[in-house]
């Protein structure tokens, strides 16, 4: 018998057993043999389904690298799109967070600055007693200030509100994106080469991978044809087994009887039938019995040759199942990724508008809350003058104080120095009058008996006196103005 390996020889010399008996036990094991025939046909519907797998699995393979190269360029594109409308985003947080420092700074120095005006008590001798205990902030409108910060808390509110509503317009974005990226990713798995006879594993990348379906296809195919000449070896070694029990006397009857159910299928070299063979000499028959025996000892190996290639067939093309499993799984994910892109293009005009929308009203509220921080900048100065100009007032009210001391002080030399020459005046009058009046007629000159000039100061303007305030107080004002010089 030959078969696929050297090994199994079937020239090899060994006794040839001659007897009907023998004959008839290597007829019925050939015939058993022969039942390998489904082995063989198990063989060429794997190699067949392979064929397919391999044909399947080209025109998936392909169909997924340009599904992936297509979908990878588009992510790149909508991931710097997704990049910039973030840009603007962190652009827009850090305006805001520094517009409403700068906000905050200009609220907290007007606050302190009515603060002190609410503490800077109005001294009491400038006012009416009616009036009682007033303070700087009496005489000013604190409710303006109290609407121009409303106004910029409304402008600060409308600007949070765009920024809010394009940080979750981008996260939106980006989690579509990450969507896709995890189903392209999914697509890239690393799909296990289905024997250990290649390398470890081949990854899905942007190139279509080497399938390894045709190296296995190409294995199977030796092997089903290995299988496919053993078949046929256990044929001739079936037909030799009819000859030689055909040959042998009273064999006829049981080579038709034996050779009745062979396998569906199953052709073989003689036609059985109950005619007598042709004659052979003895030698030939000799020869053939020594062939027969030989061949006999080797029908088990040839099955089990048969089994094992029929099990690693199996077991390769679960293999391969398994390995278009994966390439179908790969390309329903690329599919759902592409399904994914789908539904984001047709959304993509909104995200990328939101972007467009937030700059705008960003901008309209930013000139806004400017403006309104100018007008806090100017109440502030208008309110730290005004707490200044009352420290001045109270220096001014002192310096008042100390001109008023002075004039009095000189108005009263000047009244001590005129009551001298007034009495000094009528002394000398009265020695006049003593020395000569009884000489000089009373008409000669009216005036010589007159009285001497006496004058009297009075205030002509200012009839209000300055108020009087201590001079601790009007210390104080001093040193708060010239600590602000």
């Amino acid at each position: 018998m030959v078969s696929s390996n050297s090994s199994a020889s079937v020239r090899d010399t060994s006794p040839a057993p001659t007897s009907l008996d023998t004959l008839v036990s290597h007829l019925v094991a050939s015939k058993r043999s022969l039942s390998s025939i489904e082995y063989v046909w198990r063989a060429n519907e794997i190699v067949t389904t392979t064929r397919v797998h391999l044909e399947t699995s080209v025109i998936t393979s392909a169909r997924t690298s340009f599904l992936q190269a297509g979908i990878t360029t588009q992510l790149r594109t909508l991931e710097r799109v997704h990049a910039r409308s973030k840009a603007t985003e962190t652009e827009g947080a850090e305006e805001y967070r520094d517009a409403l420092s700068t906000l905050d700074e200009a609220e907290k120095r007007l606050r302190g600055t009515l603060g002190s005006l609410r503490t800077t008590m109005v001294e009491h001798t400038l006012r009416p007693e009616s009036d009682g205990r007033k303070s700087l902030l009496d005489f000013v409108d604190e409710g303006g200030v109290d609407k121009l910060l409303a106004a910029v808390e409304e402008s600060a509110t409308a600007a949070k509100r765009a920024h809010t509503e394009l940080v979750e317009t981008n996260l939106g974005f980006r989690d579509e994106i990450g969507r896709i990226r995890d189903a392209i990713d999914g697509s890239r798995t690393p799909l296990h080469r289905p024997s250990s006879n290649w390398s470890a594993e081949s990854s899905y990348s942007d190139k279509t991978p080497e399938s390894p379906i045709p190296d296995i296809l190409q294995s199977m195919e030796d092997r089903a044809k290995d299988m496919a000449d053993n078949l046929e070896s256990l044929v001739k070694h079936f037909d030799l087994c009819v000859t030689a029990i055909k040959h042998t006397e009273d064999g006829g009857d049981a080579a038709q009887r034996l050779t009745d159910d062979l396998p569906e299928g199953m052709a073989v070299g003689h036609q059985i039938t109950g005619a007598p063979p042709e004659p052979i000499s003895d030698q030939e028959r000799e020869e053939m019995l020594e062939v027969l025996a030989n061949d006999a000892g080797q029908v088990e190996d040839v099955l089990t040759e048969i089994r094992d290639h029929i099990s690693e067939m199996e077991a390769l093309s679960e293999n391969v199942t398994v390995y278009i499993a994966q390439i179908d799984m790969v390309y329903a994910n690329v599919l759902k990724a592409f399904r994914l892109l789908e539904a984001l293009e047709s959304r993509l005009h909104a995200f990328i508008a939101q972007s467009q929308v937030f700059i705008m009203r960003w901008d309209d509220e930013r000139a806004k809350i400017n403006e309104r921080m100018d007008e806090l900048e100017s109440l502030g100065d208008f309110y730290s003058g005004y707490l200044s100009a009352y420290d001045n007032l109270l220096v001014e009210i002192g310096r008042r104080q100390f001109m008023e001391q002075q004039m009095e002080k000189v108005l009263q030399d000047a009244i001590r120095k005129l009551d001298v020459l007034h009495e000094e005046d009528s002394m000398k009058r009265e020695a006049f009058k003593a020395d000569y009046g009884d000489f000089l007629p009373v008409d000669i000159w009216p005036g010589l008996t007159n009285p001497p000039l006496r004058f009297e100061v009075a205030q002509v303007h200012g009839s209000e006196k300055v108020p009087d305030i201590s001079k601790s107080v009007i210390q104080r004002a001093i040193h708060r103005v010239e600590g602000k010089v």
